[in-house]
């Protein structure tokens, strides 16, 4: 049987913020589902990175795991820390960028 989640061990309990690392000067992502209606991504960025903006075709939440951001949805900049969950609206322009080091379980969830 395929595995839908990856690159995580499966049946044990993790903390997901030990799952990705930092890496000076470097956006870090790590994939967990890729389908056609949905993608899980976890994300490390080292403080000052950034991710232009840009949109996608479904909503995609992000819930903040470590540090602090801004994420910019449709012109609009929201201050998020861990603990915080943010959703960014299909079609709509929003980036992301890093004000401490900064980690992110995000899903993007669209039609298949």
């Amino acid at each position: 049987m395929d595995e839908w989640i990856k690159n995580i061990p499966h049946a044990k309990s993790l903390d997901l913020t030990e799952q990705i690392k930092y890496e000076t000067g470097k956006v870090v992502r790590k994939t967990l589902v890729q389908r056609s209606s949905v993608g899980i991504i976890l994300f490390a960025f080292d403080a000052g990175e950034s991710v232009s903006a840009h949109t996608v075709p479904g909503d995609a939440m992000a819930h903040i795991l470590d540090g602090e951001a801004e994420v910019t949805i449709g012109g609009k900049v929201h201050w998020v820390t861990a603990g915080h969950v943010i959703v960014m609206p299909a079609g709509v322009s929003h980036a992301v960028r890093a004000l401490t080091p900064f980690k992110m379980l995000l899903t993007v969830v669209k039609e298949s």
